[in-house]
């Protein structure tokens, strides 16, 4: 029997991958503030995969708790909101004369995060909220806020500069903000299936993918950001349709 003063190495694991995302994203803080953007966005994106790890190594392990739970929702409101509002301010307005509309955004964008993050802990086990067990979830996730978020620096590095606005910036920013706090139903990867007559043309599109990442990171994650985006009216319908069909 174990004693009650102490624990298993593999209960804290999950939690150790998720010290180092917030590990992760305050690196990407200082990388931005030193003016190294494209190792900013690495560790942003790092934090993205740690993320994903932590919840995985937990059901795996079956070492889930609530002290994990609440420490993911930590790391990722200052990954996810904070790290990324202050990469988009420092590479994009400050020192410019829109400095105050594009701290306006920054503000947005975290306060949205923090608002998405407290309603996901609140609704818990509630399947009518979460919409877990339908592959669902409710407005956009942490992580993809954050990359949608980011999409006018990957747009910066791929260089298009010509069609970046400030104003249109910032009104996406703040956009994709109010994605995060939306009812908007959006596709769950977690709980995604697909048939065995697909999985060819969906493990060809995954190294497409990859090597595209590999290649021209910048140009692809633009692109990743603008199927995502087009994905959202389609989840809507589906989640309809399927509400529908479940109520008759």
């Amino acid at each position: 029997m174990t004693s009650a003063k102490t624990i298993k190495i593999r209960h804290i694991v999950p939690s150790m991958v998720t010290v180092f995302a917030i590990c992760a994203g305050l690196t990407s803080v200082r990388m931005s503030l030193e003016g190294h953007l494209e190792t900013a966005l690495a560790f942003i994106l790092l934090a993205v995969f740690l993320d994903a790890a932590d919840g995985k190594l937990a059901r795996f392990l079956n070492t889930a708790s609530p002290f994990g739970a609440e420490l993911d929702t930590l790391a990722d409101f200052f990954n996810f909101g904070i790290a990324p509002g202050i990469l988009l301010f420092n590479t994009l307005y400050l020192g410019t004369v829109n400095a105050n509309m594009g701290w306006l955004a920054t503000l947005v964008l975290a306060v949205c995060c923090a608002l998405r993050l407290a309603r996901f802990n609140l609704s818990l086990g509630d399947s009518n909220v979460v919409m877990k067990k339908d592959n669902f979830f409710v407005g956009v996730p942490a992580p993809a806020v954050a990359c949608l978020a980011l999409m006018p620096v990957f747009m910066h590095l791929s260089g298009w500069h010509n069609v970046d606005q400030p104003i249109i910036r910032t009104v996406y920013i703040i956009g994709v903000g109010l994605l995060a706090v939306s009812t908007i139903p959006t596709f769950s990867i977690k709980h995604a299936s697909i048939k065995r007559s697909q999985m060819p043309f969906a493990i060809i599109t995954a190294v497409i993918a990859v090597v595209g990442i590999m290649t021209y990171p910048w140009s692809m994650l633009v692109a990743l950001n603008l199927v995502y985006l087009g994905t959202l009216p389609f989840s809507y319908v589906a989640h309809k349709n399927q509400v529908e069909n479940g109520n008759r």
